[in-house]
């Protein structure tokens, strides 16, 4: 069987291609609106959210800009007015249509902000629209409801504003992003075993930290929108700080780190404390180091961490995929699911 999700999975490094193609060439629009402000605000919701932490992790570990993820309630539901005089506001809809989104971006923009948009939705959306610079990824229309290559793409966005932030990165990275993908397409690591782990499991715990964080949201919020599983994303520095305590027997975590980076080490002294409690630790990335301290492991990307979380959500989704069709669910369609979802 070969849902709509596990196509879209595969589709991803042609996605990834045409997005950096054609947003790489406007680095230099993003650095004349940016070099207005100084200090970003991400406006998003769901699978756009964890994106956004992402970017915000990137704008300011790389090109030392504050950041801080909006809450849009304070314009859809307080209705109150903020300074954003100096800020630059992202807006995140991979359709371009959530209308809480298009709504809290405008708000920021009569607030002062000047405003770019990253979605999928094309120049004509209404959020591109309402922002004086849009970012429009090329993933081509996604079918099944939980979002893959729309996410993916929407990092990569997200990684052509760092540079245009003026990030201390090497943009040359981001052209080897598309084949490590194809490469975890094709080869995620021990898939089978991790869906084993997991099938007669009620809950996980997904943890990661720093740029990986991001990746452990998503991965996640995957498993629970598709499997139905208890996933709880969270750094691992608010897991150690007592929601390890849920991780037993019945509740096995996922560890996600990039192959290098500072959150390495403290990523393979976690999977070593969940082995050491007799708990399951399945692992993504972090090298031959991670790997051996887990119970079974899914591979990541060979790239520098800046971009890592680019291909460490793949196996996620792969993980997701497989593990929904054991359960005898439809990926594609989970219940009480829209592929747009509008809040107040």
């Amino acid at each position: 069987m070969t849902t709509k999700m596990r196509s879209e999975i595969a589709e991803q490094p042609a996605a990834l291609q045409a997005t950096l193609d054609a947003l790489l060439p406007r680095i230099g629009e993003v650095e004349r609106l940016a070099g207005q402000t100084r200090q970003l605000l991400f406006i998003a919701r769901g699978t756009s959210d964890n994106a956004a932490v992402y970017g915000r992790y990137l704008a300011e570990a790389h090109a030392g800009r504050l950041s801080t993820l909006a809450a849009p309630s304070i314009a859809t539901t307080y209705r109150r007015r903020l300074d954003l005089d100096g800020v630059l506001a992202v807006g995140l809809s991979q359709s371009g249509r959530t209308e809480e989104i298009v709504e809290t971006l405008a708000w920021a923009k009569d607030c002062g902000a000047r405003t770019l948009a990253i979605t999928n939705g094309g120049e004509q959306s209404p959020l591109a629209q309402a922002a004086d610079l849009a970012l429009c990824t090329l993933a081509g229309e996604e079918k099944a409801v939980p979002a893959t290559k729309t996410y993916t793409t929407q990092l990569a966005a997200l990684a052509v504003l760092a540079l245009g932030l003026g990030a201390d990165v090497d943009p040359a990275d981001l052209r080897r992003v598309p084949e490590a993908v194809e490469k975890l397409v094709g080869d995620p690591g021990d898939l089978d075993a991790v869906v084993d782990g997991l099938a007669d499991k009620p809950g996980v715990v997904v943890s990661g930290r720093g740029l990986a964080f991001s990746t452990a949201l998503e991965t996640a919020l995957k498993l629970k929108e598709a499997c139905y599983l208890h996933a709880m994303g969270l750094s691992y520095a608010d897991l150690l700080h007592g929601p390890i305590a849920v991780v037993d027997a019945d509740t096995p975590a996922i560890l996600v780190a990039a192959d290098q980076g500072p959150t390495l080490a403290g990523t393979v002294a976690l999977a070593e404390r969940v082995t050491g409690a007799g708990a399951a630790a399945f692992t993504v990335g972090g090298g031959t180091a991670l790997a051996a301290a887990g119970t079974a492991a899914l591979n990541g990307p060979d790239l520098p961490e800046w971009v890592a979380p680019l291909g460490l959500v793949v196996p996620g989704q792969l993980l997701t995929e497989a593990l929904a069709r054991r359960l005898g669910i439809d990926p594609d369609a989970p219940r009480g699911l829209n592929k747009v979802t509008q809040t107040d």
